[in-house]
């Protein structure tokens, strides 16, 4: 029987013997499969029939009220994924650009509407990042089902990025960049026959001014997440200034050391850390030490240097990484210091470039979604995500999405952060 589990996820591929008899397994259970999804495939139509029968129902203040998320499952310790997916779920203007495009087309005649396995020799070139990323998507906030099973995406996943095959904790952090990357990618290759710049067309409001190209050409990733930093160096020696101008896609935050040994918001001893504080941080003038020297083209070697980051152009979704993992000598530590933020208003006008060609209302953000890292090491411990939809927060933990509040929210120690772009008729309350 374990052979045959082998043979069913395709873990690894032996040659067949004379007979044939691999083949014929395979067979069989793909007969199998197709019979379980045919099958499956009635039940969930006839769920979607009587969705209001089905919906999901919670205690909100003694009264039933309905509620429509859908969690996912984990996988084996794929908390890291889940929470990434559940955070870009809730961030509409992205969520709904992928949930948009057209699906990859079924094959044709008998084969039409089964599963097929997909197997190593057949290679990278037969599985989409997109596809399976858009169709985990189109499978949250249905209501049909409490959890949803993302099997496919993570073979994917397997498939293009090798450095998350198995089932070992990951970096949720990490992850996200390589996600993000790979759907960037892929657009622009273009996707199921669609030439990218024909997908970028089909949604309106990405304008050509909001897009932050990142290797080559822009994509919705880059157009709604891409912001550009300017790093300006100065020699100490001579005085020359170098600027130059780098694309972001989110901007990783170091916690201040002073207040690392804070671990909690009801802690006493001295003041909190804010968001703030680590912001002031990451953009404040800052001399670079003896291994950072800078190569002054002045004085034609390297000099000691001072550095400083200015944001030339805010991305339409700000994702601010706390950077809670540093390595020591042999171990990866875990800074537990609790971050104050801001549920709405952040405001990032002291941080820009040129701060007066700004409106009054473009340099305001509100929260969208949290990533929170529970537990005392990047390999060990447990993700959970915290995301605003239509006005209620909720709690993703896998497949358990809970109701929560605001007075919940802002007490977690937040790993990252997701601020989305306040529109020009909300309100004016600030950071």
């Amino acid at each position: 029987m374990e052979n045959i589990e082998g043979y069913r996820c395709d873990d690894f591929v032996v040659n067949d013997t004379k007979l044939g008899l691999v083949q014929k397994v395979r067979e069989h259970l793909q007969n199998l499969e197709n019979s379980a999804f045919t099958a499956d495939r009635h039940r969930k139509r006839k769920l979607l029939e009587n969705s209001t029968l089905n919906s999901k129902l919670l205690k909100v203040n003694g009264s039933t009220t309905a509620i429509c998320a859908t969690g996912l499952r984990n996988l084996g310790n794929t908390c890291f994924m889940n929470a990434i997916l559940q955070s870009l779920s809730n961030i509409e203007q992205f969520c709904c650009y992928f949930k948009e495009l057209p699906a990859v087309e079924l094959r044709n005649g008998k084969t039409a509407g089964r599963r097929t396995y997909h197997t190593r020799s057949q290679g990278d070139n037969n599985v989409s990042l997109v596809e399976e990323f858009r169709k985990t998507l189109c499978a949250l906030w249905q209501g049909s089902q409490t959890a949803f099973s993302p099997e496919s995406l993570f073979y994917v996943v397997w498939k293009i990025m090798p450095n998350f095959r198995g089932y070992q904790q990951q970096d949720a952090h990490e992850f996200m960049r390589y996600l993000l990357d790979h759907l960037h990618l892929e657009l622009q290759g273009g996707f199921n026959g669609v030439s990218r710049s024909a997908i970028l067309q089909e949604n309106s409001t990405l304008s050509a001014s909001n897009k932050c190209c990142i290797n080559g050409a822009s994509t919705v990733v880059t157009a709604i997440f891409g912001g550009i930093l300017q790093n300006e160096v100065n020699c100490l020696i001579c005085g020359t200034e170098s600027r130059k101008f780098d694309p972001f896609l989110d901007l990783s935050l170091d916690i201040p050391s002073q207040f690392r040994s804070k671990r909690s918001k009801n802690q006493e001893n001295g003041p909190v850390c804010s968001l703030r504080d680590c912001l002031r941080s990451f953009t404040d003038l800052e001399e670079l030490d003896e291994t950072e020297l800078y190569m002054c083209h002045k004085c034609k070697k390297k000099q000691k240097s001072t550095k400083k980051f200015w944001i030339q152009k805010l991305p339409k979704v700000l994702c601010l990484h706390l950077k809670r993992f540093h390595w020591t000598a042999y171990l990866r530590n875990k800074v537990d210091t609790y971050v104050e933020f801001p549920l709405r208003g952040l405001d990032m006008k002291c941080y820009l470039l040129e701060p007066e060609n700004s409106g009054p209302e473009s340099c305001l953000y509100d929260l969208a979604a949290v990533v929170v890292h529970h537990g005392s090491g990047v390999g060990s411990g447990h993700y959970t995500a915290y995301a605003t939809h239509e006005g209620r927060w909720f709690h993703f933990n896998d497949s358990t999405v809970t109701l929560t509040d605001e007075e919940t929210v802002v007490k977690a120690k937040a790993y990252i952060l997701f601020y989305v772009e306040r529109q020009a008729k909300a309100g004016s309350d600030k950071l």
